[in-house]
């Protein structure tokens, strides 16, 4: 009996050393396991925070080039090749769809000026090694509305009504090129650029007054 005693107490005794060691094996497991919790959770969030740093860095030199850089002379004859070329168009479509004298002489002068900024512009361009970037929105954006004018203008019968509407459409378009022009001539730091910005925005300005008398001689 005495030795059946013993055997009982001494399994039991085993029984407790293993559930102790199972609980801190288990315990073990789980301070290890929350450990490389927390050194993942931190490296994620020094990877995020690396992260959002890169990402500001990349939206500041971004704005930075925009600031600095919307007015390269590859964007700016872009630009002038785009304008030049809708007024031409426009203006050959005004020379001989317009009833008005006034306006008629008006599209055949937009016609023949622009052709000769075009000129103008394309030797500059080839002396200063650039070329035509039409690409960018600011020439897209004259471009497409250039040609949705010459589209609208095509369709609309000749008469009063359609040369209000050409001259009206000569007034914005040259305020637009206007503010332009005097944008590219702020952020540019070549003398021989700068000099053609100012001689076309005197053309342009001159093209915008005569309009705009045109426009006061019309009937709405």
């Amino acid at each position: 009996m005495m030795g059946h005693s013993n055997r009982i107490r001494n399994f039991s005794l085993t029984l407790l050393c293993v559930g102790a060691l199972g609980a801190c094996t288990k315990s073990d497991r789980t301070a290890t396991s929350d450990t490389l919790a927390a050194r993942t959770d931190s490296a994620a969030g020094r990877i995020d925070s690396a992260a959002a740093a890169n990402a500001g860095a990349m939206d500041s030199t971004h704005a930075n080039m925009n600031a600095t850089g919307a007015w390269s002379n590859d964007k700016f004859f872009g630009y002038a090749h785009n304008a030049d070329n809708g007024e031409i168009a426009l203006g050959k479509l005004a020379a001989t769809k317009a009833t008005n004298a006034d306006v008629k002489a008006f599209g055949k002068q937009m016609a023949k000026d622009h052709a000769a900024m075009m000129t103008e512009m394309h030797t500059l361009m080839t002396k200063l090694n650039a070329t035509v970037d039409s690409t960018w929105d600011d020439a897209k954006s004259i471009a497409d509305d250039s040609r949705d004018k010459l589209a609208d203008l095509t369709g609309k019968a000749a008469g009063a009504d359609w040369d209000k509407n050409y001259i009206e459409s000569q007034i914005d378009a040259h305020k637009r090129v206007l503010n332009k022009l005097t944008d590219a001539a702020k952020n540019n730091t070549d003398k021989t650029v700068t000099d053609a910005l100012a001689k076309a925005t005197a053309k342009v300005q001159e093209h915008l007054t005569k309009a705009e008398t045109i426009n006061s001689t019309l009937k709405s």
